[in-house]
């Protein structure tokens, strides 16, 4: 396979404007804070030909496995689906006449048209939701939806990106309304909460907010509360759901906590330094349960809150999928190759810098 003129990490023209408008923490930073960052964190360095080699097998996979709907399949779906989504958007192929972007198409397509229109929920279960609401918000305002909805797509247009995710962030707001911890679980009228499930829609609203979408401060903060009520400001681990059977040593979760902490704008908070010590003085944990969700959120933490740590530790998270990486370019997980292969793809895409919410 030859890589000399692979569409992975080319930047696509409409994108910028958005990175510069909404990207997580860099305007709101201030001129002295820009001047500051060394440019490697906020453009990134060049980027190995060995992650691009592995990205670029991994986005091949997923080209000849998305399914004509536009899903990945599985029981999994809607969540799978905007996995592999933000694993497209991730590489910087230009999403309206790159190389990818009928996949790119196919994906949104198929999110809004599982979205309740009701409702705004992305079914079937918050997991997906918010993983959902986290995909539409990369994809807004770079998708000319002139493109993506045309007068042969099969099916018509129920509704634009836009539409789509105002949709869903307000099935958030009141799904949060109606959870007495202030989070959310699998179900939009659970009234219990755990840190897994949270983290997912947060990180969607917190995504919808940078794009422009309404969010209420307080239910960010409403959200940020029952995060502070699970972690220890001690310790830095973090309970799954509201402290019951204790806190409890897990690197999936305080890797989640430091995240939506920092992108959320709470670095200020006790908690976060400690969730942020937690991992970043554990760099060479191996995670045996669910490891590609632990990858996942570890490269995300790290980057946000320890930079030096995160050029560390994504040195050994690349030889590590280069070495468990399949022939065919996929990576085996529980919840099927297409997951494993979009989770580990995005543990890598913090390198190539184009997600909005993947910013510093």
């Amino acid at each position: 396979m030859t890589t000399t003129e692979s569409p992975v990490a080319n930047s696509y023209s409409l994108r910028k404007p958005i990175l510069l408008l909404v990207s997580t923490g860099i305007l709101l930073a201030g001129t002295n804070d820009l001047r500051a960052q060394p440019s490697s964190i906020r453009y990134g360095e060049k980027v190995s030909s060995e992650v691009k080699i592995v990205y670029q097998r991994g986005l091949d996979y997923l080209v000849k496995n998305q399914h004509q709907d536009g899903s990945w399949g599985g029981a999994q779906e809607n969540g799978v689906t905007s996995l592999c989504l933000l694993a497209f958007l991730a590489s910087g192929s230009d999403p309206n006449f790159g190389p990818y972007s009928p996949q790119i198409h196919r994906a949104i397509r198929r999110i809004i048209r599982s979205q309740n229109a009701s409702t705004g929920y992305i079914p079937s279960s918050m997991y997906h939701h918010g993983f959902g609401m986290l995909a539409l918000s990369e994809a807004y305002g770079g998708v000319d939806e002139s493109i993506l909805w045309n007068d042969s797509t099969p099916g018509g247009t129920p509704r634009s990106i836009g539409k789509a995710l105002e949709l869903a962030v307000r099935c958030a707001i009141t799904s949060q309304k109606k959870n007495n911890a202030g989070g959310w679980r699998y179900s939009p009228g659970d009234n219990s909460a755990d840190t897994s499930v949270s983290g997912a829609v947060l990180m969607g609203l917190l995504a919808a907010r940078n794009a422009g979408i309404e969010v209420p401060d307080n239910v960010i903060d409403r959200a940020i509360s029952y995060y502070r009520s699970c972690t220890s400001a001690e310790s830095g681990m973090v309970a799954y759901t509201g402290g019951i059977g204790g806190f409890g040593e897990s690197m999936n979760r305080s890797s989640v906590a430091t995240l939506v902490y920092a992108v959320a704008k709470r670095k200020d908070l006790k908690e976060y330094e400690a969730t942020l010590q937690h991992i970043t003085t554990r760099l060479e944990h191996q995670e045996g349960s669910y490891p590609f969700y632990f990858r996942y959120y570890m490269a995300q933490a790290l980057f946000q809150g320890d930079f030096e740590a995160w050029t560390k530790w994504k040195r050994e998270n690349g030889q590590f999928l280069r070495e468990i990486q399949q022939d065919d370019g996929s990576f085996a997980a529980s919840h099927g190759p297409a997951y494993g292969t979009a989770m580990a793809l995005l543990s890598l895409a913090l390198d190539f810098r184009f997600l909005p919410i993947y910013e510093r």
